[in-house]
């Protein structure tokens, strides 16, 4: 039986018997849409489609996940055919619903959904799936066009799929709906719960989430299993609203959705199927052994020919809704990034915060997403300037990228900005949006010992690394306000995902207000033609350096100081002209671990670049920190100008 759980006002749940729930007639005056949809009986064959198909694929490729599949399909048969605004031919039509797969390892069901409407051939389906070369990959990535975001990675499609909703009702104003399937097994994460407390906070009745409870995970019983109560509790707890269904009851699963779609109360609404893995293939219902199996030939075929055999049903789902006429945004004023005087010391981390409300003021694609930390890390002014586009993700930093994720997904400029020592949580999601291929702006203040007494939790000293192993990153380390704020500007318009590490303290201005500053180069700070070393610094370390060319300088020995802000990609030529020039004699110093950092980029530049005699000295945060002033940590650290000028002396001589 269907059921609609509500809450009462004195906390208590009630369950709607399946009169109270809107019928088919309703949901289509819901939806808007006039054309005639198949009834359950031919909805009914498509799930049994839907099935063989995912037995098909997953058999002959040799791998797959056909047990999770059978268990979504009558979600999914009674979803694409009655309620899914999307046109199938025109992926990126701007109203189209989204559906996001958050349960990516169900990778057969999406592709045989993709064969019924149209999109994707039988033999493509069969002889493609799994195989080198073809894009019908083990989880669903957006090289398919009707895909938005990668998935795989459980706990994550929910994420990205609160910011397709923040960016539709909130940015976009279009009325598409976000439809989120789940599996229980990820119910798990704490990012799930991180997504459902945000789409309650921003009130997005655009967002329905299926649960697919079937039970069962990878190596057995889920936390809960078939509890939906207890799920719908914790849903509840969190802002949602919840329904309860039976799964593989057809009307049941069609009035949930009618229901889902029409009441739109301000709360995102959580459908709860009670499923069963396997469904269909009595060998296989509700046995923890299958998880990831496909099913063996012999067993495929009896399978397939007790679900009716193989079909070529197409199908189509329901128009998009004419988009509302808007406005054409005003464009923006011509970008004035704030100038700087020399000498005056501005923290980088307040730049950026300048310089991105500039480029907000000048970009209305350009949108702010912070956790919490915006009155230090620069984007508060933003904020302030700018509120419509400005979202506090609070302390979640999952959440934080993920919003940004599925922001950019929609064609906006999302700049995600906290403490770089945080982002660690959210690696997964940031290499996840490199797969996805979206374009992420990520900021981390407070990073290395130079924050001073917060101690070791606060100081990021591996974020350089990490944001150098995301393919196609690019990473930014500038070391004034100058610089910042032309590379804020460029990373507005960069692909993949670009990095840029903020300092806390204030540092002076080394640079004329009109410099440039490409991705990719260095700047040369100090050089007189009889350079006897080099010396590599970024952020607080390129100040360091410059100090240590000055003590150098007393004792007659003539330093080259160059300013590495693009740590990648590297400026390689520049490095092999200076130790070219210096005797292969080059010092780098970072507030950063050794491992992966500027250090290890430098050096790598120059063996790449073929160079083969060279004396390096890698001054690196090699041991645990503690609370200190940022000069007393930095000589702790064995990073300052005393440091960098000793170990220079050290070479030179």
């Amino acid at each position: 039986m269907t059921t609609e759980e509500t809450t009462a006002d004195d906390g208590s749940r009630t369950a709607a018997t399946p009169a109270d729930i809107p019928s088919k007639v309703s949901a289509q005056a819901a939806t808007g849409s006039d054309q005639e949809r198949p009834d359950l009986a031919e909805v009914a064959e498509l799930a049994a489609q839907l099935r063989v198909d995912s037995i098909r694929a997953s058999t002959s490729a040799g791998s797959g996940h056909p047990t999770s599949s059978l268990s979504a399909a009558d979600l999914l048969a009674v979803l694409v055919t009655r309620h899914l605004r999307y046109d199938w031919d025109q992926p990126a039509t701007p109203t189209n619903d989204h559906l996001v797969y958050s349960k990516g390892h169900a990778s057969p069901l999406v592709y045989s959904v993709l064969k019924a409407t149209g999109q994707v051939s039988d033999e493509e389906l069969v002889g493609g799936y799994r195989r080198f070369g073809q894009r019908l990959q083990g989880h669903p990535t957006p090289i398919l066009p009707w895909v938005d975001v990668a998935t795989g990675s459980l706990g994550q499609g929910l994420p990205d799929g609160v910011g397709i909703a923040l960016a539709g009702k909130n940015l976009e104003k279009l009325p598409y709906r976000v439809w989120v399937l789940c599996g229980d097994s990820e119910m798990a994460e704490g990012s799930v719960w991180e997504a459902l407390d945000k789409a309650s906070y921003y009130h997005l009745d655009n967002l329905i989430v299926i649960v697919d409870v079937n039970r069962l995970g990878q190596r057995g019983p889920t936390e809960l299993g078939w509890d939906v109560d207890s799920y719908a509790h914790r849903a509840q707890a969190f802002g949602a609203r919840t329904l309860t269904i039976d799964g593989h009851d057809l009307d049941a699963v069609d009035a949930a959705l009618s229901t889902a779609e029409s009441d739109r109360d301000g709360r995102p609404t959580v459908i709860l199927a009670r499923t069963v893995k396997g469904k269909g293939v009595p060998e296989v219902e509700d046995s923890p052994d299958w998880h990831g199996k496909p099913l063996p030939e012999e067993l495929a075929e009896k399978a397939v020919a007790e679900l009716g055999g193989p079909r070529q049903i197409l199908v189509r789902s329901l128009r998009p809704p004419e988009a509302p006429r808007q406005e054409t945004p005003a464009p923006g004023a011509a970008l004035q990034l704030p100038h700087y005087r020399h000498g005056e010391e501005v923290a980088t981390r307040k730049a950026y915060g300048a310089a991105l409300t500039a480029l907000g003021q000048a970009d209305p694609r350009v949108v702010a997403l912070d956790a919490e930390v915006s009155n230090s890390s620069g984007a508060g002014a933003f904020a302030e300037a700018l509120p419509d586009r400005f979202f506090e993700m609070f302390i979640a930093e999952q959440q934080l990228i993920a919003a940004a994720t599925g922001i950019a997904v929609r064609g906006y400029k999302p700049f995600a900005s906290t403490f770089a020592a945080f982002l660690t949580r959210a690696y997964d999601f940031i290499r996840m949006g490199a797969i996805t291929g979206a374009d992420l702006r990520i900021v981390g203040s407070h990073a290395g010992v130079e924050i001073g007494a917060d101690g070791p939790s606060q100081m990021a000293l591996e974020d350089l690394a990490m944001m150098r192993a995301v393919l196609g990153s690019t990473v930014l380390y500038p070391s004034d306000a100058v610089s910042t704020g032309a590379l804020v500007a460029q990373m507005a318009d960069l692909e993949g995902i670009s990095y840029l590490r903020t300092t806390r303290g204030g540092y002076p201005v080394v640079y004329d207000s009109d410099e440039d500053f490409p991705i990719g180069g260095s700047k040369i700070l100090r050089s007189n033609g009889k350079d006897e070393v080099t010396l590599v610094g970024a952020g607080v370390t390129l100040h360091e350096s410059l100090k240590a060319a000055d003590l150098l300088a007393e004792e007659g020995i003539e330093a080259r100081v160059i300013d590495c802000y693009s740590v990648k990609p590297i400026d390689a030529a520049t490095l092999v002209d200076a130790v070219g020039q210096t005797g292969g004699r080059i010092v780098v110093a970072e507030d950063h671990h050794p491992e992966g950092g500027l250090g290890e980029a430098v050096v790598a530049a120059l063996v790449r670049s073929g160079v083969a005699d060279l004396s390096v000295r890698h001054l690196a945060v090699r041991e645990l920190p503690g609370s200190g002033t940022t000069a007393e940590l930095l000589g702790w650290a064995g990073i300052s100008a005393s440091d960098i000028a000793r170990a220079a002396r050290e070479l030179a001589r």
